[in-house]
């Protein structure tokens, strides 16, 4: 997607965090603001006519919640990349709108400095996970459930706890490439490799990996 303009849609119920989050966007050459929406059913709609490639969802609207308008996107258009917003923090929402596909979620309070970045991340094919809040949403109660139970985990090589490091801190295969100077489809064997090794699942399982091992940044 390097060379291609990226089509957003943007989508918060409140006019003055929509036109400041869009001004960041627009800031941006290699983004394009192809649409608005207010409330969960103008999104739903516009993200059908538009076929945007990153759509940035606040999960708090009126009519039709974030949970529910990418429940139904990632359905009809599953190659569409979603971005999702958040203030609240809710445990629950962002953890099953992961398991459901959604490619990440970003703090608001966050977004001024890193918006942009979540953006290309989850365009390339990456995982935007906000550190502050990733040890909240992955921690917990399901500790056991990221390993497989068939049986004992292998050891990681050091170039695979780089990717899958990276990869938690939200970095796309491409800037993962570039920044270990491999191809992005070793990056892509790498990290198959150590997911298949820890018994991996979901991205989720990988954020939980990282809290443990204490690779995300405080915030």
């Amino acid at each position: 997607m390097s060379d291609k303009i990226l089509r957003i849609l943007m989508v918060d119920d409140h006019p003055i965090v929509l036109a400041g989050l869009k001004a960041l966007v627009q800031a941006d050459p290699g983004l394009q603001v192809v649409g608005e929406a207010r409330d969960g059913r103008t999104a739903q709609r516009l993200a059908a006519s538009l076929r945007p490639d990153v759509v940035v969802l606040d999960i708090s609207m009126p009519e039709m919640g974030g949970a529910e308008v990418a429940r139904v996107l990632l359905a009809e258009q599953p190659e569409c990349r979603i971005l999702v917003l958040t203030v609240n923090e809710d445990r629950a929402t962002l953890r099953q709108l992961l398991d459901r596909g959604a490619a990440g979620y970003l703090v608001k309070r966050s977004a001024a400095d890193e918006l942009l970045r979540a953006i290309h991340a989850v365009a390339a094919g990456g995982t935007y996970l906000d550190p502050s809040i990733a040890g909240k949403v992955v921690g917990g109660g399901a500790q056991g459930s990221s390993r497989s139970s068939s049986g004992p985990t292998l050891e990681l090589s050091e170039r695979e706890t780089d990717v899958l490091r990276l990869i938690a801190n939200g970095h796309s295969n491409k800037e993962i490439s570039g920044r270990l100077a491999i191809s992005v489809k070793t990056v892509e064997t790498y990290k198959a490799r150590a997911m298949e090794k820890l018994g991996f699942k979901t991205r989720v399982d990988v954020v939980r990996h990282a809290v443990s091992k204490g690779w995300l940044p405080d915030r």
